[in-house]
């Protein structure tokens, strides 16, 4: 091989070793987001179930049935 050629092979191997640098750094970084994302999404989900059961056990007795409501006033 001439050495033109040899330093076109390590050019083009030098570029490719940036780019898996830089693909390993953009993986990494998109796992980290898909791990806070997840422990986000894990905690809204434990919000939620809360906020289910603190409806489902509410008292419905300080709501008055439609028949006793007062009609709004007219305008």
């Amino acid at each position: 091989m001439t050495e033109k050629r040899v330093e076109q092979l390590e050019s083009r191997v030098n570029d490719l070793e940036c780019q898996l640098a830089f693909q390993e750094q953009t993986i990494e970084e998109l796992n980290e987001a898909l791990s806070q994302q997840q422990m986000l999404i894990t905690r809204m989900q434990d919000q939620m179930k809360f906020v289910v059961g603190k409806v489902k056990n509410m008292d419905g007795s300080n709501l008055a049935d439609a028949s006793e409501e007062t009609p709004p006033p007219h305008y």
